[in-house]
């Protein structure tokens, strides 16, 4: 796509968003963000020189505000989400306010004209079988309110038109918004800081990708949105289909003293557990490239600078 398109991110300033939007403004894209700030985040002030960039401080549930600022862009990127199952099962009215009905009304306001790039989960396929991979022909089965939701909010922006659905892995690697709930950057900071972990349900599987690497399938998408639109596609690195125990195994390479032991009783609150093939993005041109070995270095790094009590969505 052309240059100087004027895109609106909702939730830009969460861990996705801040990873995203100074992309965006490289390649020469005017971008609106639009965030509440609900975190205490201050992860765009290194963008706030690029005139290119505004930012406007709103909730995405304030029908007014969003019907005012959907009107002058060309793309609208719907990242506002309160994010993982945890945190939705905490707050089930919040999660579907944001989650689908704040989604409903936006498209309520969008022309048809207007594209829509849309990051939901491949949590949505929810139990898998065993050995066979969750193309995005698999049925959707997901096991938690956050699934479930980001399922519904899928189909609402496909029916809608104009629009790709991007089902993102479980996303790793450091943010300027961190998130020190995800499995990777959760398994890793208790490596560093803890050197255990006990895991529940430690064979469950489930695919991971680098949050630089889902900025890049965006961008990927608003080059070839043509020829990919009214399309979903799964978005993770094809190489880490990983169960918890094989993930606490890669860490150790790196945390030679990271001790870690299956729990006999209790199990997680979380029960996806499925393998997932990205071969349909990968035809487009796009493949995740940051292992996870990347990661697992860098949120290394990362935690000499993070601790827990500043970042969570908990």
């Amino acid at each position: 796509m052309a240059e100087g398109l004027k895109i609106l991110v909702t939730g830009g300033a969460g861990y996705v968003g801040s990873v995203l939007v100074p992309v965006l403004l490289e390649e020469g894209y005017e971008v609106t963000v639009l965030d509440n700030f609900m975190y205490g985040q201050t992860s765009l002030l290194s963008c706030c020189y690029r005139q290119e960039l505004k930012i406007v401080r709103g909730d995405v549930r304030d029908e007014q505000l969003v019907k005012k600022l959907v009107s002058g862009h060309d793309v609208i990127l719907p990242l506002a989400c309160l994010t993982g199952a945890p945190a939705c099962q905490a707050n089930p009215i919040l999660a579907e306010q944001v989650n689908l009905e704040a989604i409903r009304m936006l498209l309520r306001w969008r022309s048809k004209h207007q594209m829509v790039i849309f990051p939901t989960t491949n949590s949505g396929y929810g139990i898998g079988q065993e050995g066979i991979f969750c193309t995005e022909e698999t049925p959707l089965r997901p096991v938690s309110l956050y699934g479930r939701l980001k399922v519904k909010a899928e189909k609402a922006i496909m029916d809608a038109g104009n629009s790709i659905s991007l089902r993102l892995a479980t996303a790793f690697g450091v943010s300027p918004r961190m998130r020190l709930d995800l499995l990777v950057n959760d398994f890793t900071y208790r490596a560093v800081t803890d050197g255990f972990v006990v895991l529940f349900q430690a064979h469950f599987k489930r695919n991971y990708v680098h949050v630089r690497d889902i900025a890049r399938a965006f961008l990927h998408c608003l080059r070839n949105f043509p020829v990919m639109k009214e399309q979903v596609y799964n978005v993770g690195l094809s190489e880490a289909n990983l169960s918890k125990l094989e993930l606490c195994q890669e860490i150790r390479k790196q945390v030679p003293n990271f001790y870690f032991v299956e729990a006999e009783v209790g199990e997680d609150v979380d029960k996806r557990n499925y393998i997932v093939s990205n071969e349909k993005i990968e035809r487009t041109g796009f493949k995740a490239v940051i292992s996870l070995a990347e990661g697992i270095r860098e949120l290394i790094k990362g935690y000499q600078v993070v601790r827990r009590t500043q970042f969570s969505n908990l």
